[in-house]
């Protein structure tokens, strides 16, 4: 392929059960994987906390109603947590009688310093997949700000979705209205150590809506602010609020109720399907970091010198991966008892999650279950296959240093995992 001739390939094609390799290119060594990394920590995850694992955020209280003394939420890092489940937390009170609370505690475990991954790249971090990554975790740490033209020459209109979310930043709106049908060039930029986001560019005025997915700025204050309203809302006073970095040596406090995440083997369908940055972030946090990633997928087999991460998403451009690694980590999970929950995660050819739209109207259409992975320059593809005459294999795809557009990328990736469909046994 000369189109790829200054790019990089590493390429692993093996049996299921794991004997010898039918190909294998540069096999052994680091590519930037993007999100076929979250395959590493979705699989650790479930080998070592189990498929019906959930995480829990206890609601404690101090007092009677109508006035409780102390109100206490403990954030366990919970990513699936949404405005909803505050609102349902804020009936009960209602409903229990209370009427105002002298104290609201929130614990927060992350410290302010560890919001924002250190490798992560300084545009991404303005953007919902480069969200900040805490313990308070509320509506994915993102909000949704929409673009609307004008009469031409006028500035573009804002909307959002969540006013709390945007009064932390401070929007600087350079971008115009242009004539109908001017080409599209709208971007949104933030300066390092700011809380600021310039919007520079022209929408045509005859354009459609333009949604863009922002990251909260500071993910505890968005929790306490939104929590307060709520409060507000159903007739309930706060005196004071509180945010403690950890639990402290206190009196005890009943949990009057708690917030429960779906189970695992479901956080991590939403993981791999969406290729969701937080929800991985949040799973190795739940770990315990990389070190007790590195020991469970060391319990399933994988050498811990065929890989060496920095994240659990892949968003970092520091994490190094093989495909020896991603394939030993889809046949060690194989073996376990949680090999179909993890199966069940992976996007479909044709069918789900980031493949639907890859192989439609050929004969991989619901037989590929695999991980993409894309950001510039880097496109990779790991999962399973079953070919109709052949053994089921494992797969990894690696491809780094192209200047070729994602599609064309995507499209020799998809045409090697084709020919692995027509693949005959000889013994048969």
């Amino acid at each position: 392929m000369s189109s790829f001739a200054r790019s990089r390939w590493g390429i692993l094609i093996q049996p299921l059960n794991g004997e010898s390799p039918l190909y294998a290119r540069q096999a052994e060594d680091y590519f930037t994987p993007a999100s076929n990394t979250k395959l590493l920590t979705t699989a650790a995850a479930l080998q070592q906390l189990g498929a019906n694992y959930r995480i829990t955020t206890p609601i404690l209280a101090q007092g009677q109603p109508p006035d409780l003394t102390q109100l206490r939420i403990v954030g366990n890092g919970d990513p699936s947590l949404r405005s909803e489940h505050l609102e349902q937390i804020v009936q009960q009170l209602r409903d229990r009688g209370v009427r105002h609370i002298e104290q609201l505690t929130l614990i927060e475990k992350t410290p302010p310093q560890q919001l924002r991954h250190p490798t992560w790249e300084l545009y991404d971090v303005n953007f919902y997949y480069g969200m900040p990554v805490n313990h308070l975790i509320l509506n994915e740490n993102t909000f949704n700000l929409t673009l609307y033209p004008q009469q031409e020459g006028q500035p573009v209109r804002l909307v959002s979705n969540d006013a709390i979310a945007l009064q932390q930043w401070f929007i600087v709106n350079q971008s115009v209205t242009a004539s109908p049908d001017t080409p599209y060039n709208l971007d949104i930029n933030g300066v390092l150590g700011e809380s600021t986001l310039y919007i520079t560019g022209e929408l045509a005025a005859n354009a459609d809506a333009d949604p863009w997915d922002m990251a909260v700025l500071n993910p505890t204050t968005y929790f306490q602010e939104t929590l307060l309203m709520l409060l507000r809302q159903a007739g309930i006073t706060v005196a004071m609020v509180k945010i403690q970095p950890g639990q402290q040596l206190e009196k005890p406090k009943r949990e009057i109720t708690a917030i429960t995440s779906p189970p695992l083997f479901q956080l991590i369908r939403d993981t791999n399907q969406s290729s969701n940055n937080l929800y991985a972030e949040a799973l190795l946090q739940h770990l315990g970091g990389l070190t007790a990633l590195e020991t469970s997928l060391t319990a399933l087999g994988v050498s811990p010198d065929s890989y060496h991460l920095r994240d659990g998403s892949g968003l970092s451009r520091h994490n190094l991966l093989s495909p020896q690694a991603v394939v030993e980590t889809l046949i060690g999970i194989a073996q376990t008892p949680q090999a179909q929950a993890f199966q069940d995660s992976l996007p479909v050819a044709g069918v789900s999650g980031t493949l639907r739209r890859r192989f439609q109207d050929t004969p991989l259409a619901g037989e590929v279950q695999a991980k993409t992975g894309t950001m510039t320059g880097v496109s990779t593809l790991s999962g399973y296959l079953d070919p109709p005459q052949y053994p089921p294999l494992v797969f990894s795809i690696m491809l780094n240093r192209s200047e070729q557009s994602v599609q064309v990328q995507r499209e020799a990736i998809d045409e090697m995992v084709l020919q692995l469909w027509q693949l005959r046994d000889c013994d048969g």
